[in-house]
């Protein structure tokens, strides 16, 4: 059955250059290689399940791309089938450093073979524009918190995109503790372990449930990048010394069809990890947020729990633009032929769905059969195919 809308709405024409306007960025001039971080500045762990079916945590020693050497750390007397943090404490830090150290013990794992950096939690506080570029580019002036629902997948995985979606991306740095976080004094104590993830986004439902005149509220955010392979991560958690030094350093990209789209360094940040976490402790991120249809609070019983990652936000240059002129004009005609303003609806939304269908029409988001990568300093990198539902 055709839609009203469709056999009234005038089929105003796409401007020529529609299909191939993008955000501007500014990339570093030497092409990202990714490689493990020094034995001095972190340490590398990642995560696999052995022949015996059990999960066991693997201490890196060399990265190659496609492959890790590592040091099963359950031959160390550490317990199998526990998370990273529970497995580093129960070695202790002087002897990963003599493992590190020592040659011989180190076996060779396929990147495809790793478990996701990520721990199996399915809530997470996600962050919106904390990079100054990308809060220009989105209209956005200030940075704002919102849950993200859905378990990370691992570094090689696929995304299923429906029809009517405008699938679009961001590489982000996260984190996540080896306790509870309630308070700030528990985020100093935290041992903190870093990785590479991506932030899928559709905007088309992202713009439809937005406030536009509120966007700091969340609203729209947690169904727009919430859902089954909308958080994938890289291969290792990164535990490093220092933890403000790695993130200021570390370096994220993104790479679409083997096209560089957006490239930024930690320390870009607006707000860095340990004012994110206050920010939403102390106001439970001021927004107001929903997801499938329910309210929900920003924190459950105002705690980041072990496991939650928290992420940083993402730099410039991603797919979405705000709707252009003929995406005004257009919403318009929509919003007065359709009397829609008889209904009470606001230009907003006409505007919004004239920008969608055109945004649909010029093929501009990202399509079944498209690769994007995210790749990092020393995180390593994470690759994801879009497929058909």
């Amino acid at each position: 059955m055709r839609r009203p809308y469709a056999a009234i709405a005038l089929p105003l024409p796409l401007s020529a250059d529609r299909s191939t306007r993008s955000n501007r960025i500014s990339p570093e001039a030497e092409p990202i290689a990714p490689s493990l971080a020094p034995a001095s500045v972190a340490f590398t762990l990642a995560q696999t399940v052995n022949g015996a079916g059990e999960v066991v945590t693997l201490l890196v020693t060399g990265y190659d791309g496609d492959t890790i050497e590592a040091i099963d750390l359950t031959a160390h007397g550490a317990p199998a089938g526990v998370d990273i943090f529970d497995a580093m404490a129960a070695i202790g830090d002087d002897k990963l450093r003599s493992l590190i150290a020592e040659e011989g013990s180190n076996s060779v794992y396929a990147i495809a073979d790793l478990l996701p950096s990520g721990a199996m939690a399915d809530r997470h506080l996600a962050t919106g524009t904390n990079f100054a570029e990308h809060a220009r580019e989105a209209g956005s002036k200030t940075v704002f918190n919102f849950p993200k629902f859905g378990q990370p997948s691992p570094a090689r995985t696929t995304l299923v995109v429906h029809p009517g979606t405008l699938m679009d991306y961001e590489v982000e740095i996260s984190v996540r503790f080896d306790r509870d976080v309630a308070s700030l004094d528990d985020f100093a104590a935290a041992r903190k372990g870093f990785f590479l993830c991506g932030d899928f986004t559709d905007r088309a439902t992202l713009l439809r449930e937005i406030d536009p005149q509120n966007v700091p509220s969340g609203k729209g955010f947690s169904d727009a990048k919430s859902g089954p392979d909308y958080f994938p991560t890289g291969p290792f958690l990164v535990v490093p010394h220092d933890w403000r030094a790695f993130v200021k350093s570390e370096r994220i990209v993104t790479r679409l069809n083997g096209a560089v789209k957006q490239d930024a360094r930690g320390g870009a940040m607006i707000l860095d990890f340990e004012a994110l976490v206050k920010k939403a402790l102390t106001g439970g991120g001021g927004g107001s947020y929903s997801y499938q249809g329910r309210k929900v609070p920003l924190l459950e019983n105002d705690t980041i729990p072990r496991g939650a990652a928290v992420m940083s936000g993402t730099s410039e240059g991603v797919l979405f633009m705000p709707p252009a002129a003929e995406d005004k004009r257009g919403g318009i005609v929509d919003h007065i032929l359709l009397g829609r303003f008889l209904r009470g609806k606001s230009p907003f939304f006409s505007v919004i769905n004239r920008f969608v269908r055109n945004e649909l029409k010029a093929g501009r988001y990202m399509q079944v059969g498209d690769t994007v990568e995210h790749l990092s300093s020393t995180m390593g990198a994470l690759s994801v195919k879009l497929i058909a539902p």
